[in-house]
């Protein structure tokens, strides 16, 4: 006799390991802990968590990152998950792509398969189906291009960290980065979206000051929220922080952001900001029945950066009630059919059925609704 037990969850383990994880555990500021300028003040003044989130989503996609980062460097050598630091901040690179005088630099262990035109330093991001459209048309956020510009400025100007494990590259010091790129994968599909450009040194300055002047505030509060609240933004969702920065609703049940409101001044900006926002989407939906209808004779394809798709529009057949035929079949029972102002086609059509008379239909040609579909133009092969 079999005796079946309750097979334990995996996610109490994966959690446990998620949360022994050197980035986890990590109390200095990093590069990516820099997505909200309150967050990032928080971590720098050693605020405890006030709230714990569902991780599921990002444990699976870490997984999924540090499994693609590993087959990367086993088939081209990529330089992968390499440290740097300085006095200011600290952080993770997920790739580092070589060019041939750097790479021969070093151990023939550390050296690329195919090395790379310039130095570039790469970021590599997993996305769900539901924002893929707005990474691909839109690319990396502006947190995303901050980071990654920390990590490239840190390798120009100090190099690697000294650190067991990658001492050969700490001893090239300062390394001539000259391209950035992001790496987007769809984490429910696998497409996989690259976007690049050359480093600007005026974008790593801004970077830089951006951390800079978290670090100068005189309390975590005084910090700006970069992003709108609980229940408008997935980022405040899932912020460890969340209570700290927004506190509690008062009344209970009502929007954190009631917490904004603070006299009458506050209310009336506010209401301008509703008038405004108003106004746009008024705008926005008058220009897209526009762009509809100049569009309505044009094929399917792709012009310029947009892809343009339809659906609908097909002629099928379905069974529908025949009305004329239903009146018939009253007249032919002799039973006056129910009536408002005109017949009552649905009591009429009940009552037959409960009679167990059946209900006449015919077939009907009628043609879908056809609906348009704009997605950006896939840019890779």
């Amino acid at each position: 006799m079999t005796i079946l037990t309750e097979a334990p969850s995996l996610w109490p383990a994966a959690n446990d390991e998620d949360a022994s994880r050197p980035r986890s555990l990590q109390k200095a500021l990093g590069a990516s802990d820099t997505v909200c300028e309150r967050r990032a003040a928080y971590i720098l003044a050693g605020t405890e968590a006030t709230d714990p989130s569902d991780k599921r989503a990002a444990i699976l996609g870490t997984y999924l990152h540090d499994g693609l980062l590993r087959a990367a460097k086993r088939r081209y050598g990529w330089l992968i998950e390499t440290a740097v630091k300085d006095h200011l901040i600290r952080g993770h690179i997920d790739a580092v792509h070589l060019d041939d005088a750097t790479a021969k630099r070093l151990p023939n262990r550390l050296r690329p398969v195919v090395p790379a035109e310039v130095v570039t330093v790469e970021d590599v991001k997993t996305k769900s189906t539901f924002v893929w459209d707005r990474v691909v048309r839109y690319g990396a956020t502006e947190a995303e291009i901050r980071q990654v510009y920390l990590y490239a400025h840190l390798l120009r100007s100090v190099g690697w960290q000294h650190r067991w494990g990658q001492m050969p590259l700490a001893r090239l010091g300062p390394v001539d980065v000259q391209r950035i790129r992001f790496r987007f994968v769809n984490r429910d599909n696998g497409d996989e979206h690259v976007q690049e450009f050359a480093y600007d040194e005026a974008e790593a300055a801004k970077a830089r000051w951006w951390v800079e002047r978290v670090t100068e505030l005189p309390e975590a509060e005084k910090a700006k929220r970069s992003f709108d609240g609980p229940g408008l933004d997935p980022i405040c969702d899932h912020c460890a922080f969340r209570t700290a920065c927004w506190g509690t609703p008062n009344p209970p049940g009502t929007p954190h952001q009631t917490v904004l409101i603070h006299d009458d001044a506050d209310r009336a900006q506010a209401l301008r900001e509703y008038v405004s926002g108003h106004e746009l989407e008024t705008e926005g939906k008058r220009r897209k029945k526009r762009a509809r209808a100049m569009l309505a004779a044009s094929p399917a394809g792709v012009y310029e950066e947009n892809e343009l798709s339809w659906t609908g529009g097909r002629e099928v057949a379905e069974e529908v009630v025949d009305r004329e035929a239903m009146l018939d079949r009253y007249a032919e029972l002799g039973v006056e059919p129910p009536q408002r102002i005109e017949p009552h086609w649905e009591l009429m059509e009940r009552l037959l059925q409960e009679a167990g008379v059946p209900v006449p239909l015919k077939t009907e040609r009628r043609t879908t609704t056809r609906a348009i579909k704009v997605r950006p133009a896939s840019r890779n092969p």
